[in-house]
């Protein structure tokens, strides 16, 4: 029988320069262990392309000039995260990339991954909180919305579209979902 790994749960936030990695730049990455929020990784990168949708940019308040001066090296950047990941587990432990919203940031992580270091260290999934949600109360897609988790869940935190705070919010509405999925859990048994 194969021993199962341990799961180190990441959650990962990023804001870009568009809606797909290649065409449009990632701009930062912010992350966070979501048993110990405070393990935190963040950073902000140049610009891969001067391409960009002017309502992520205001969305986001970066200036694609002002980050390719004072942006930090994509290659750099993505090796340093994989080490900072790489000390977050053992042998015997897999990590889960955790996000809201989960598809859009995976698909730019996992394309600066390919791209700089040629390995991604999440795999090939990520698990999306809207959709845990989703499962876990029975809701209509339409409301997985941040504002409606909010009501419902009432985190400490809250969403202000920088990198790292975002990253540490999610990571608090997956603990919070998850509290509420093991009192379900609970109720049956």
């Amino acid at each position: 029988m194969t021993k199962k790994k341990r799961e180190i749960f990441v959650s990962v936030d990023v804001e870009a320069s568009g809606p797909i990695p290649g065409e449009y730049s990632l701009l930062s990455i912010g992350a966070c262990v979501v048993d110990q929020p405070d393990r935190t990784f963040s950073c902000e990168l140049k610009p891969i392309t001067l391409k960009a949708d002017p309502k992520a940019l205001e969305i986001s308040g970066f200036s694609l000039e002002r980050l390719a001066r004072t942006g930090d090296d994509p290659k750099a950047t993505m090796e340093s995260f994989a080490a900072w990941l790489d000390g977050l587990r053992n042998a015997d432990e897999s990590l889960v990339f955790v996000g809201f919203n989960a598809p859009f940031d995976w698909s730019f992580i996992n394309y600066y991954f390919h791209k700089f270091t040629g390995s991604n260290p999440f795999g090939f999934a990520g698990l999306d909180i809207k959709a845990y949600y989703m499962g876990v109360t029975g809701c209509a897609w339409g409301d997985t919305r941040s504002s409606v988790m909010d009501a419902a869940l009432k985190p400490t935190r809250k969403s202000d579209h920088t990198a790292l705070h975002d990253a540490q919010y999610q990571a608090e509405l997956f603990q919070l979902i998850r509290e509420r999925a093991a009192e379900k859990s609970v109720g049956r048994g």
